[in-house]
């Protein structure tokens, strides 16, 4: 990019299989919000895959001159061909969590996709499903706070969200919010199944280390229930007495079997079969780093769940300390999941010092997508420390031919 400091999130296709009908759209230009500047970067990855380019910038002053939104942070395609982003503040850095539009062949800024008075004070992720005429949001917290890193007390002072929204697809409309209380802190990815006749899904809470299952109730609302608990570890020589996991990411296999999530703080990926809908099973976990490692200056005084803490990561004969699972891409077969390490590059610097020096990783994990498990593959490592240009922080990963957290169908 052309400029510095950009921090690139979340990115999203300007097509994708809610556009299945229209034959002159192709996914071919990945848009890349940046989380703390509000550019909007549209890349060309069509012409020459090998070397993409930049098609078109919306600058921030667009964004805060038109629709006096900032921080644009997820991205999907919309079956009108549309581009939508949800955005996470306003101009003065407060949370605002609303939503733009661009239109889906000249990228041009079109305006909102609702009413300024439905945007809610924090926004971060979205999915829709128009079958139930429904798009659940959820949030994270102001940003002017969330650059400089986490303070527990903001959160203690509502600075952070801890909600579920939900809106009419049809309307644009904002109809309920569902406070999912303190086991539910910061709300963050939020995934439907990707059968388009189940209304149902689940939110991976990043402060709760909670999973929660949304889902359509017998009255036509929408309700919710904690299905998975993540147990924090009582521990010495780190900031709290308490190390919650800090589910980051999840992601739903294309078969609706498996979900997957990681704990940045524990640092284990976790692979759930979720074939019982309300009751999930873990079948498969592997510790990449992490903040409870061996060796490391945190002593793990009780674990409801490990005898003993985990073996550092070694690569290459060297233990690395700045390393710890965020962000996941599952291949579309299911069998080969993708991890990278960096959260948010304030954020990697207060938890994960040494990401910021030495750079962050990638792993691919082999799945086993009949029994379960996950082992990572020895043969496969791209470490952004390399770099020619200094150390980088890689976060989200795409794949051309769409993916398990971007494809929605109709």
């Amino acid at each position: 990019m052309p400029y510095m400091k950009d921090e690139l999130h979340h990115t999203g296709w300007n097509a994708c299989s809610s556009c299945f009908d229209d034959p002159s759209k192709c996914r071919n230009r990945l848009i890349c919000p940046g989380l703390t500047s509000s550019r909007i970067y549209v890349i060309d990855t069509g012409t020459s895959p090998r070397a993409p380019r930049i098609h078109k910038t919306v600058e921030a002053c667009e964004l805060l001159e038109k629709v006096r939104l900032a921080n644009p942070h997820n991205t999907h395609c919309l079956a009108s061909g549309e581009v939508m982003i949800s955005t996470i503040g306003d101009p003065c850095g407060n949370g605002r969590g609303g939503f733009i539009l661009l239109d889906g062949d000249t990228f041009e800024l079109k305006g909102t996709w609702c009413e300024e008075e439905d945007d809610t004070e924090f926004g971060y992720d979205f999915w829709y499903q128009p079958r139930h005429n429904v798009m659940i949001s959820t949030e994270w917290g102001h940003p002017k706070l969330f650059q400089h890193g986490f303070n527990p007390q903001h959160y203690k002072d509502g600075l952070y969200g801890q909600s579920l929204h939900v809106w009419d697809w049809t309307t644009h409309r904002r109809i309920q919010d569902i406070d999912l209380g303190p086991e539910g802190a910061i709300p963050l990815e939020v995934r439907f199944l990707h059968n388009p006749d189940e209304p149902q899904g689940y939110v991976g809470c990043a402060l709760g280390s909670s999973v929660f299952r949304f889902y359509k109730s017998s009255k036509g609302d929408w309700a919710t229930e904690k299905v998975i608990d993540v147990a924090s570890k009582n521990v010495e020589g780190w900031a709290l007495p308490e190390m919650p996991g800090l589910i980051t990411d999840i992601l739903i296999s294309m078969d609706d079997r498996f979900l997957y999530f990681s704990n940045w703080l524990h640092g284990d990926v976790r692979q759930y079969d979720i074939t019982d809908r309300n009751h999930p099973k873990l079948v498969g976990q592997l510790f990449l780093g992490g903040s409870i490692c061996k060796a490391s200056p945190v002593r793990v005084t009780h674990d409801p769940e490990l005898e003993e803490q985990p073996d550092p990561l070694v690569l290459n004969g060297r233990r690395r300390k700045g390393s710890a699972p965020q962000m996941l891409q599952l291949s579309l077969d299911g069998k080969r999941l993708y991890v990278t390490t960096s959260l948010f590059s304030s954020w990697d610097k207060q938890f994960y010092p040494d990401m910021i020096k030495e750079g962050s990783l990638m792993f691919q994990l082999d799945v086993d997508t009949e029994a379960g498990g996950l082992s990572r593959n020895p043969a496969f490592l791209v470490d952004f420390g390399q770099e020619p240009h200094g150390p980088a922080l890689a976060h989200e990963v795409r794949y051309p031919g769409g993916d398990c957290s971007s494809d929605i169908w109709l």
